[in-house]
């Protein structure tokens, strides 16, 4: 199972954002034990970056985007998918992108703390628990 991360789960778990972390870390956790494939948008990276390091300063921020890099891949962003995101309509661009980068990257689903910014996706959305049963559930070793 492949899974798009919105980067709300990937913060709680590296911010130790309460009461949020914990069913994150346990999506991360699945992942980094091979039990899916999780993935991030690639503008994410970006994101994650700039509000880490306003969190804990230049190193902590290398630090939390090299950790993502080795556990998630990342779901590209290009012209296709930018167009595809513009043309959806959404209020958040970049909920729009997210989705339309995890459909691109072959996601089966989009793992998100707001589900509501994602209502329109073409990937079923799930929460960090639902998302973490969705894998254990798929019978992958």
């Amino acid at each position: 199972m492949r899974i798009l991360v919105d980067l709300n789960l990937v913060l709680d778990v590296l911010l130790d954002r309460q009461p949020h972390a914990d069913a994150a870390a346990g999506l991360w956790a699945s992942v980094e034990a091979g039990e899916a494939d999780g993935m991030i948008a690639a503008p994410c990276v970006t994101t994650l970056h700039y509000l880490a390091t306003r969190s804990g300063g230049r190193a902590f921020a290398d630090e939390c985007v090299a950790g993502v890099l080795t556990v998630f891949g990342v779901a590209p962003v290009d012209d296709a998918v930018l167009r595809q995101a513009l043309g959806m309509g959404w209020p958040d661009f970049e909920d729009a992108v997210c989705a339309s980068a995890g459909v691109a990257a072959g996601c089966h689903a989009l793992a998100t703390r707001d589900s509501a910014g994602f209502r329109r996706a073409a990937l079923p959305v799930m929460t960090a628990g639902e998302a973490l049963t969705a894998i254990r559930s798929s019978g992958r070793p």
